[in-house]
């Protein structure tokens, strides 16, 4: 029997990338997958094609989890539409990169809104369903980079280590109704937004990773269907690293 089989799930940011392996990997494993994309609306309408393919109930959504009524509006949808919502993967995420000498208030602004306050968003919308099955899985993407830090992009390493601190606040809160709270922090994946950098700089990464090469979109996406499963149904609060042993 496949992992997720009925279960419905909302997949944020899935047009591209690791949202987009991690909505595939959900359709493969029987689950029912609502998927949001905000600009890349041609890429959103071709995945919801590419995934009718695995015989599941597939619809994509127009929506900005930054904005609060936005959230709300996707979760009375996405219930109209599918019945519930058992899993939510919080992936929707931006880099404005800048030392902080240059970073303007409007980059700071963005990235917090995007990255961290549609976590809130969604997450808050979506309680009143979780509560009222007392069950669910809340999967929120973070970072290494939420870990350590990283020159350059102050914004991004805050907003990735809020999440992670909201994640465990949502674990304590809700976990007497059943409803787990997990985060993933991928390190160096390749992705669309990483084919932009230069080679070189990829291959100085690499000589950093134990594992000696980057990640793929995947292989989060295999790590993300652990967490909305029941095999880690005893499994709360945590912060899993996929990242090629980058950052022990």
């Amino acid at each position: 029997m496949s992992l997720l089989q009925n279960k419905v799930a909302i997949v944020t940011g899935a047009s591209r990338g690791i949202g987009k392996a991690i909505a595939t990997r959900f359709a493969q494993e029987g689950a029912q997958v609502a998927f949001t994309y905000l600009s890349s609306v041609e890429k959103g309408q071709a995945l919801e094609e590419e995934l009718q393919q695995f015989g599941t109930k597939i619809k994509g959504y127009r929506s900005d989890a930054s904005d609060f009524k936005s959230a709300e509006d996707l979760i009375t949808q996405v219930v109209a539409d599918f019945g519930t919502v058992d899993i939510v993967v919080n992936n929707a995420g931006i880099t404005r990169d800048g030392l902080l000498m240059r970073m303007t208030e409007e980059q700071w602004d963005e990235v917090i809104r995007v990255n961290l306050k549609s976590v809130f968003n969604l997450t808050k919308a979506v309680t009143r369903v979780m509560m009222k099955a007392r069950s669910g899985s809340i999967i929120n993407l973070t970072s290494v980079v939420g870990l350590t830090g990283n020159a350059g992009q102050a914004n991004y390493a805050a907003s990735k280590a809020g999440i992670i601190g909201f994640t465990k606040s949502v674990a304590k809160e809700l976990g007497s109704r059943n409803i787990r709270s997990n985060a993933i922090a991928p390190g160096f994946i390749e992705t669309e937004m990483t084919g932009e950098l230069n080679e070189k700089a990829i291959e100085e990464w690499k000589q950093n990773i134990p594992l000696k090469r980057g990640g793929q979109p995947e292989e989060v996406a295999d790590c993300v269907v652990f967490l909305a499963s029941d095999l880690s149904k005893y499994i709360t609060g945590q912060v899993l690293q996929v990242d090629g042993g980058m950052v022990m």
